[in-house]
């Protein structure tokens, strides 16, 4: 319905014009009609009223305006305006709310993030933290810590487990009770299935919160973690201090 407003207001205000082809000088002018035709899309209330006046005041005499067909474009505009205050609105709260999650974001710093991650980064004389996922309640739970040749340097016993996460920690000693040297290492585990087999079982590892970025649409809050690096905030099992 308002779209026929505009054209009936931009068809008439045409006839008025000195040429009579819709590019005249009448009283709303022919080339502003077209104008308002072509940025239709952007047409805010004042411009929409401005087309209503034109309407009434180039109506045919003899076929005057339907008064129910003005009061429904008047309520049409009267919703239009609505929405556009509404998603206004919107992009505030948006705005809001996004500058208040940064802020909580910004109190993660330095706290241990527990990630899934099937590697970990030991500094000299360091340690490292983590969790196994056990699916299921089982006697026996191994930890792995293989170097980059891909050697074992250390197993962790965990001992019999519940299903849930299982903590370990690793001093950063090889088997041979050296300290192992600075660097990333594969970390792998293990639980005792029901048939006394092994299966695999996902780990995961302490790091610490370097810093947090704040993305767009479905990207989210990520957090970039030492010596795991980027993470989406959705992925974290656990924060602690």
């Amino acid at each position: 319905m308002i779209q026929n407003v505009m054209h009936t207001a931009a068809g008439t205000t045409g006839t008025t014009g000195t040429t009579g082809t819709g590019t005249g000088t009448g009283t709303a002018g022919g080339s502003s009609g077209s104008q308002s035709l072509n940025g239709a899309t952007t047409l805010g209330g004042a411009n929409f009223l401005t087309l209503m006046l034109a309407q009434l005041k180039n109506q045919d005499p003899t076929s005057p305006i339907d008064s129910n067909a003005f009061l429904t474009q008047l309520a049409q505009l009267s919703e239009v305006q609505g929405i556009n205050q509404l998603n206004t609105s919107f992009s505030s709260l948006t705005s809001s709310l996004s500058s208040n999650q940064a802020l909580q974001a910004s109190s993660l710093l330095g706290h241990q993030a527990l990630v899934a991650s099937g590697t970990a980064t030991i500094a000299a004389n360091g340690t490292v933290s983590g969790a196994v996922q056990v699916p299921q309640t089982t006697s026996e739970v191994l930890v792995n810590i293989a170097d980059a040749s891909g050697a074992l340097v250390q197993q962790i016993s965990l001992g019999p487990q519940s299903s849930g996460l299982a903590n370990f920690n690793w001093n950063g000693q090889m088997g041979n009770g050296s300290q192992a040297p600075a660097g990333q290492y594969t970390v792998t585990a293990q639980y005792a299935g029901a048939n006394g087999g092994a299966t695999a079982a996902t780990t995961l590892v302490n790091g610490t919160i370097e810093s947090v970025s704040m993305g767009s649409g479905s990207s989210g809050l990520t957090l970039n973690v030492a010596g795991i690096g980027s993470v989406p905030f959705s992925s974290i099992q656990r924060i602690s201090n």
